[in-house]
C-alpha cells in the first residue's frame, strides 16, 4: 500500500467517499430500507452478516470504481470480513483502487449544551495499530443547537482524538455533524466554522486532517476550511436529505465532495435482480459524482 498514492487520491481525486460504516445502532434501519426485516435474523451475528452481504454487493458492483468512488468508510467489524478471499480493506485498495477508512467512534453521549459528544473510545491505540491497510479514520459527534460552549467542546474533543490518530500514522476525518432539522442550523454552522479554524491553526506541520460536515445553509461557508494548509479535503454528509436534495445542495458548494451513506443506498433492495440493483446503485453513484465534481 502506498500512503503517498492514497493521500494524492484523497487530496486531488475526482469523486466521492462512500460511507459504508453502518454500526450496531444504525444497521437495523439500514437493513430495513434494504428489504431485510428484523424477523429475518435472530442474532447480532446474523444481522451483521446481512449488512456485510449488502456492503459486498455494493463494493462488487460494476459502477463502484475509483473513477467515481475515491474512498470508502468501513465499520470496525468489517475489517475482519473478506470479499473474494481478501480482507475488505485490502480488496478495496488492491482490486478497486479505493482508499479505505475506518469508523472508530463508539456512539454518542446524551445531549448536553445542545450537542452530543462522542462516547469514550476504549482500546483506540490497539484498534489503530491493528487496522491493516486502512488509510484513515472517521469519528462523529452531533450538534443540535447554536450553543457556543457545546460546539467548542465537540470540536476540542474531535481534535484530541484526531491527534491520537495522526500519531498512529493515519489521517482522521473529523465529523461534527450539524442536525439538518435544527432550528438554529445556520447559526450553529457559523460557530462551528470559527471553532474548527481555531483548532486547525493549533495543528503543526504534518498534522493533517479531513473534515466531514453537514452541507451548510450558506453555500461555500466552509471554503476557508478547505483552503487551510492542514486540511486534505472537506467532505459532506447527507444527514437525512434524500439523494436528490443532498446532491442539489452539495452542488452549490464548490470545495466539498460527498461522503454519503443513506443517500448512496437509496432505492437499493435485497430482492432486486443484480441488473436492477446495479442500475439503481449506478444511478445514485452518477448523481453523487456529478454533485462532487
Amino acid at each position: 500500500m502506498s500512503k503517498a498514492e492514497q493521500r494524492a487520491q484523497m487530496s486531488n481525486g475526482a469523486g466521492f467517499i462512500a460511507a459504508l460504516d453502518q454500526s450496531g445502532g444504525s444497521t437495523p434501519k439500514a437493513l430495513a430500507l434494504y428489504g431485510v426485516e428484523a424477523s429475518d435474523y435472530s442474532s447480532d451475528a446474523e444481522m451483521f452478516g446481512e449488512i456485510q452481504k449488502m456492503r459486498a454487493r455494493i463494493i462488487l458492483a460494476d459502477g463502484f470504481t475509483k473513477d467515481k468512488v475515491i474512498g470508502a468508510i468501513l465499520f470496525e467489524r468489517t475489517l475482519a470480513e473478506e470479499i473474494q478471499g481478501r480482507k475488505v480493506a485490502d480488496y478495496l485498495w488492491s482490486v478497486k483502487g479505493i482508499v479505505p477508512f475506518l469508523k472508530i467512534d463508539k456512539g454518542l453521549e446524551e445531549q448536553v449544551d445542545g450537542v452530543q459528544m462522542m462516547k469514550p473510545i476504549p482500546g483506540l491505540a490497539e484498534t489503530l495499530a491493528n487496522a491493516d491497510g486502512v488509510f484513515g479514520t472517521k469519528e462523529r459527534s452531533v450538534i443540535h443547537e447554536a450553543n457556543a460552549d457545546g460546539i467548542a467542546a465537540v470540536v476540542a474533543q474531535q481534535f484530541d482524538v484526531a491527534r491520537e490518530v495522526i500519531g498512529a500514522g493515519m489521517v482522521p476525518i473529523i465529523e461534527p455533524e450539524v442536525n439538518i432539522h435544527s432550528g438554529a442550523k445556520a447559526e450553529a454552522e457559523d460557530i462551528l466554522r470559527v471553532e474548527i479554524l481555531k483548532n486547525l491553526d493549533q495543528l503543526g506541520e504534518g498534522q493533517d486532517v479531513m473534515l466531514k460536515l453537514t452541507i451548510p445553509n450558506a453555500p461555500n461557508l466552509y471554503d476557508a476550511l478547505a483552503d487551510h494548509p492542514r486540511v486534505i479535503r472537506v467532505v459532506a454528509l447527507s444527514g437525512g436529505y434524500s439523494t436528490e436534495q443532498a446532491c442539489d445542495l452539495l452542488g452549490q458548494n464548490g470545495k466539498m465532495i460527498a461522503s454519503f451513506s443513506r443517500a448512496l443506498t437509496e432505492g437499493l433492495s435485497k430482492q432486486q435482480s443484480d441488473g436492477d440493483f446495479n442500475a439503481a446503485l449506478g444511478g445514485n453513484i452518477d448523481k453523487i459524482f456529478r454533485a462532487s465534481v
